[in-house]
């Protein structure tokens, strides 16, 4: 079974959409202190999100909290190999969360700027877009 992936769906394929315009929610630390925001559309794999989650976890040793604002909630499907065209659209291969511009990926808190943007750089390395460090802003 994937990592990360809904417990139930509504439809089990879905069309693949074009990732326009930039985020216009969960594009501002909420939970923690700091956060890795993406700069680029792309997708996030459910892959990728347990990546950085482990990087993450791995590099704090259990201090802080780590919030992870995505969730694969698109399949992704495939044909198998060596399958002729035709003969309808293939079954899901895995789960991704579209990602746009401005929206934070995952947040962390209870642990010092230093600390945090050294665990923040460990997940950015696993992550298929770009990235940059962002600090909550006080006074929203």
């Amino acid at each position: 079974m994937p990592a990360n992936m809904p417990k139930r769906v509504k439809y089990r394929k879905a069309q693949k959409g074009r990732l326009r315009g930039n985020a216009s929610s969960g594009n501002y630390v909420a939970y923690g202190e700091f956060g890795l925001q993406a700069l680029e559309p792309g997708r996030v794999n459910a892959r990728h999100i347990e990546a950085g989650r482990i990087a993450a976890t791995h590099f704090l040793q259990r201090e802080g909290r780590i919030y992870i604002r995505i969730f694969p909630h698109k399949p992704i499907s495939s044909k198998p190999l060596e399958t002729r065209m035709g003969k309808g659209k293939g079954e899901p291969d895995y789960w991704t969360s579209e990602v746009r511009p401005g929206t934070v990926l995952y947040e962390i808190g209870g642990v010092s700027e230093d600390l945090a943007r050294s665990a923040l750089t460990r997940i950015a390395h696993k992550m298929p877009v770009r990235t940059r460090f962002v600090a909550r802003r006080h006074g929203l």
